[in-house]
C-alpha cells in the first residue's frame, strides 16, 4: 500500500480517507491543514499536521498527498494547495472509483477525485484536479478542463468545460457546446449555447404552494 496524506479536515477529507482506504492502492497515514486552522492533533486516531511542517515530519519519498477540498472559492483554494504540494516535491495522488465506468484510452491526472457511478466515454479528456462527484455522464469526445468539481451532470458529445468551473446537481449540457472558464452553473440548468468566461448561470427553484397539505384530499 502507498502512504498518503491527505489535506483537509472537512467532510469531502473525511470521504477521500473512505474512499483511498476501501477502494484504492492507497492507505491514508495523517491530514494536514495550514496551521492557523488546526484545532486538534488527531482525527480518527491520525496525526493532523501543519502543512507548513508537513514535510519536515513526512518524507516526499515515501508519501504521497491529495488535497480533498471541494469547490470554495471557484476551486481556486483547491487548486492553490495541489501547486504547493507539488512545489513541496509531493507526488500528488487520484482515485478513480472502481464503480465508474471508464475505458482503457483513460488517463488519470493529479488530484483527481472521480466518484462511483460516473460514466466517462471514449474519446473524453479529463483535466489535472478534476472533482467528479457520483453519477455524472461525460460524452464522447468531450473535455473538463482542470481544477473543475461537476456533481450529477449530463455532458453531451463533444462538449468543453472550461478551467475552474463548477456544475451543480442535474446540469445538463448540449452536444458541442463551449463552457468558458470559472463558469457557475447551478443545479438544474440547461445549458444550450456556448458560455463566456466567469459567467452564473441559476434556475428559479419550485415555489411553495399557498395551498396547505391539509387541503389536498386526492393524493
Amino acid at each position: 500500500m502507498k502512504k498518503l496524506i491527505v489535506f483537509g479536515l472537512g467532510s469531502i477529507s473525511e470521504l477521500a480517507q473512505f474512499y483511498f482506504d476501501h477502494d484504492s492502492e492507497y492507505r491514508v497515514e495523517a491530514f494536514t491543514v495550514d496551521g492557523a486552522f488546526m484545532k486538534e492533533s488527531s482525527v480518527g486516531g491520525l496525526p493532523v499536521i501543519a502543512w507548513e511542517e508537513i514535510e519536515k515530519r513526512f518524507s516526499i519519498h515515501d508519501y504521497h498527498l491529495f488535497v480533498a477540498i471541494g469547490y470554495s472559492q471557484m476551486n481556486r483554494l483547491r487548486t492553490v494547495k495541489v501547486r504547493e504540494a507539488e512545489e513541496k516535491g509531493y507526488a500528488v495522488a487520484h482515485y478513480v472509483s472502481s464503480k465508474a465506468t471508464v475505458f482503457s484510452d483513460f488517463q488519470a491526472k493529479p488530484n483527481q477525485f472521480i466518484l462511483e457511478d460516473n460514466t466517462i466515454q471514449p474519446f473524453t479528456r479529463i483535466g489535472k484536479n478534476v472533482i467528479l462527484w457520483c453519477g455524472n455522464h461525460i460524452g464522447h469526445h468531450s473535455v473538463v478542463e482542470e481544477n473543475c468539481f461537476l456533481s450529477k451532470t449530463i455532458i453531451s458529445g463533444h462538449v468543453i468545460v472550461g478551467a475552474g468551473s463548477f456544475l451543480g446537481v442535474n446540469t445538463t449540457v448540449r452536444d458541442g457546446v463551449r463552457i468558458g472558464r470559472e463558469n457557475l452553473i447551478g443545479a438544474g440548468s440547461l445549458i444550450l449555447k456556448d458560455t463566456g468566461d466567469g459567467e452564473v448561470y441559476a434556475v428559479k427553484g419550485t415555489e411553495k404552494s399557498r395551498v396547505p397539505s391539509s387541503r389536498i384530499t386526492k393524493f
